[in-house]
């Protein structure tokens, strides 16, 4: 009988190759500027494959539902109904709201607020590194999704796009190490950088003086700086604020909004490009004389399109 696993000299040059194509790719990946779109075209043949691996989960949960006890359904139809009279109220009072703040917005003569435009996406897989949190989901180039987009949850931001395929994109979560956001605190303004910790309960709000007024629940928005994500959107809760005695910065945690290790939908974003600042006359005539503005000029985006 043969073994299971063969020992044969063969299968350690095996091993060698593996690892020798394995370290070029790695050292292709830094050098070669031309891998980042091989990695993508590769993405797009490999999608139908992460599309199978996800229906095992779709159809189990299908015939959970379909196998539902009566009993069940019947307590979740009652708990979704108080939901829904509990939003109403919400509702109608945020409409009393939106009307004084339009009131209040024309006596400062301030432009309105459009809703931004988004598109759905549903989750196929999780990075199975432990030391990275990202994931794959359905949406790709082709729904007009690009690289850097704004990824929500039901509940609070969830990280940005990071790489983009035809019909697939990876996602870049707010967990992750390398993962920064500015964000400013709800109650008074004041704005910070949030980064991840490699957990998914934990950030952390990075250079706060010791003096700052921050405090243990505050609520943590995006500030909208640096035009990546719009402004006002839930990140994080304070948790913890330290203040450590002859440091000139207090150790401040935050747990996010956002339920990663639970959502299986999200929302992609479509905030408008940045506008064009117009120099003055006076920055005008600085430029023509070799000095520098004295308004910095932003920077026009690439124009996109909601799909």
């Amino acid at each position: 009988m043969k073994p299971l696993f063969s020992q044969d000299p063969a299968s350690g040059y095996r091993m060698l190759l593996c690892a020798i194509v394995a370290f070029a790719l790695m050292f292709a990946e830094q050098r070669v500027p031309r891998m980042a779109d091989l990695r993508a075209h590769l993405t797009t043949v490999v999608a139908p494959v992460q599309w199978l691996v996800s229906l095992p989960s779709d159809a189990l949960s299908w015939g959970a539902l379909v196998i539902s006890d009566q009993r069940q359904l019947i307590d979740e139809n009652r708990q979704l109904r108080e939901q829904l009279l509990k939003l109403s109220r919400r509702v109608q009072r945020m409409a009393s709201l939106a009307a004084e703040n339009v009131r209040l917005r024309e006596l400062l003569d301030a432009a309105q607020r459009d809703d931004i435009p988004y598109v759905t996406a549903q989750l196929l897989s999780l990075d199975s590194d432990p030391f990275t949190h990202q994931m794959v989901i359905d949406r790709g180039g082709v729904d007009g999704v690009y690289k850097g987009q704004p990824v929500m949850d039901a509940s609070g931001l969830i990280g940005q796009v990071m790489s983009v395929s035809a019909y697939t994109s990876r996602v870049l979560m707010l967990a992750d190490a390398s993962h920064a956001v500015p964000i400013q605190i709800n109650r008074n303004g004041l704005r910070f950088i949030v980064q991840g910790t490699g957990a998914y309960n934990r950030l952390l709000v990075m250079h706060v003086p010791d003096t700052a007024d921050i405090r243990e629940g505050d609520l943590l928005v995006t500030s909208g700086l640096a035009e990546r994500f719009p402004e006002g959107y839930p990140v994080a809760r304070v948790t913890e604020v330290v203040h450590d005695p002859g440091e000139p910065f207090a150790n401040v945690a935050a747990r996010p909004i956002s339920q990663p290790e639970r959502s299986r939908h999200f929302l992609l974003l479509f905030p408008p490009p940045p506008v064009e600042v117009a120099l003055d006359a006076l920055d005008a005539a600085i430029l023509a004389g070799g000095g520098e503005p004295l308004l910095d000029a932003a920077p026009i985006a690439e124009p996109r399109e909601a799909p």
